[in-house]
């Protein structure tokens, strides 16, 4: 008999972690950092929760950090076997722990100079940049719909989630006795209106799911009315003469928004002239994309390629469909934007506010009455983001107090999670119902998708932490 422990993002949406034991097999299903409250991220300086000498194979839904930032931990406390993910998560990984490796690495420099200052003992930064490299020597890239048997009695799939690039439904066939035994993890499961991926894939059979719940409680906007306001606030921006900055997620939500504007180009709906991506990170993370453009949705793939052949270019690129597209590499780059007043769109990290070159350019545009933020992500609590859309008068940014003139507008239907409604779909298609085990939420999203799911006459259960179940 298999037992499954819930050890991660059973108790908010970050730390995803799950402990698989067979009969012959020790198996860990993700290990992303814990992310948000002060005392969540404290649980990252925790020791792991696991005998970490008796894991065989550590399996990776995708490259987001709260699924995939403690791995340099995971070998710091002595795993060395393989870690199996997608191809494109194996790219993605490397940019995504190598920044947190930065991060971490420069806020234990300053909290280190503080402690100095008061007599206090040093500390260490969660991890450095050269574990990382430690991680990426064990990753085993792995195409989707391809099984691997990967111990003596399990074999997996990987299926696309439509999440961000790479990222996986896993599929997880255990042999018993000449029986086998279906679990699914659903990963992060994306949102079918959402550009450039593919919808989820479709699973018929397992008797466990494990599913995501982060939008349990609600669905989104359509993507009509969202892009029909996006395109009004372009159109008020260039009539104002000012800029748009447009805070954003280096993966997914960047090159989506970059697909969105080269539409609107395309069908000449776009005045302004210069579009600025200003952040090494989605940079790099663009260019991966375009190096997996095999796993778009066909619609959005013939879009980029109509693009290109219409200009006789050989490259096909998000480029080709925005060729008004400049990256902002260097940081004398990007400090040249504050030259630039009126008629350019910025996009730039990080998401919320509280990070990255947007800070500077919320600095040099926040206070001006024509200038144009656009937020098409979640803010939460407490970050410079949220306080702006939450209609703060003043917010600090890069060391001065900044007033808030600028007009504020937030779409809300470019998420890349699934909605209820979407979550629901995909669950029916199963041929008869599994057990169903609702992760990766907050209590009150869990809840409510629990009991749409009971209405269909399911079985939805809550886990608690380290909760084991038998199957």
């Amino acid at each position: 008999m298999a037992t499954l422990t819930f050890l991660g993002a059973v108790e908010g949406v970050t730390g995803s972690m799950h402990l698989l034991k067979t009969a012959h097999s020790t198996l860990l299903l993700d290990c992303g950092l814990y992310q948000g409250r002060r005392d969540e991220e404290a649980k990252n300086h925790e020791p792991l929760p696991i005998d970490v000498s008796q894991l065989d194979a550590v399996i990776l839904s995708h490259a987001h950090l709260d699924h995939s930032g403690r791995l340099p931990i995971l070998l710091r406390e002595g795993y060395s076997g393989p870690i199996y993910m997608t191809r494109p998560t194996a790219d993605l990984i490397e940019v995504l722990l190598k920044d947190a490796a930065s991060l971490q690495e420069r806020d234990a420099e300053w909290e280190n100079k503080r402690r100095q200052r008061s007599g206090k003992p040093l500390i260490e930064p969660l991890y450095r940049k050269e574990e990382v490299d430690g991680v990426l020597k064990q990753c085993i890239p792995t195409r989707y719909h391809t099984k691997r048997k990967i111990t003596q009695d399990v074999e997996i799939n990987f299926a696309d989630a439509g999440h961000i690039l790479g990222s996986a439904i896993v599929e997880i066939c255990i042999t018993e006795n000449g029986d086998v035994k279906k679990l699914v993890f659903s990963g992060d499961l994306g949102n079918s209106q959402a550009a450039l991926l593919r919808d989820p894939d479709i699973i018929k059979e397992a008797d466990i799911v494990l599913l995501e719940s982060t939008y349990g409680d609600r669905n989104h906007r359509s993507m009509e009315a969202t892009l029909d306001e996006f395109e009004q606030v372009i159109l008020q921006a260039s009539e104002n003469g000012g800029n748009i900055l447009i805070p954003s997620f280096a993966v997914g939500r960047t090159q989506e928004i970059i697909f969105r504007l080269g539409e609107l180009y395309q069908q000449g709906k776009l005045t302004q002239q210069r579009v600025f991506l200003d952040s090494p990170m989605a940079i790099a993370v663009t260019e991966i994309y375009h190096r997996y453009q095999d796993v778009y949705n066909e619609e959005d793939l013939d879009a980029i390629s109509d693009s290109a052949e219409r200009v006789h270019s050989q490259n096909q690129s998000l480029h080709s469909l925005l060729p008004i597209l400049s990256y902002t590499t260097s940081t004398e780059e990007s400090i040249a934007l504050n030259k630039v007043v009126s008629g350019a769109i910025i996009i730039a990290g990080s998401g919320m506010c509280n990070g990255g070159r947007i800070r500077h350019h919320l600095k040099q545009n926040l206070w001006r009455k024509q200038s144009h933020v656009v937020f098409v992500g979640f803010q939460a609590m407490g970050t410079p983001g949220r306080k702006i859309i939450d209609g703060a008068t003043h917010v600090k940014m890069a060391g001065e107090d900044i007033a808030v003139r600028a007009q504020i507008h937030t779409l809300g239907g470019f998420s890349a999670h699934a909605s209820q409604e979407q979550l629901i779909d995909w669950l029916s298609h199963f041929n008869s119902p599994p057990n169903i085990y609702l992760i990766h939420g907050e209590e009150g999203a869990k809840h409510t998708l629990q009991s749409a799911i009971k209405e269909k006459g399911w079985n939805a259960f809550i886990p608690h932490f380290e909760e084991t179940i038998r199957f």
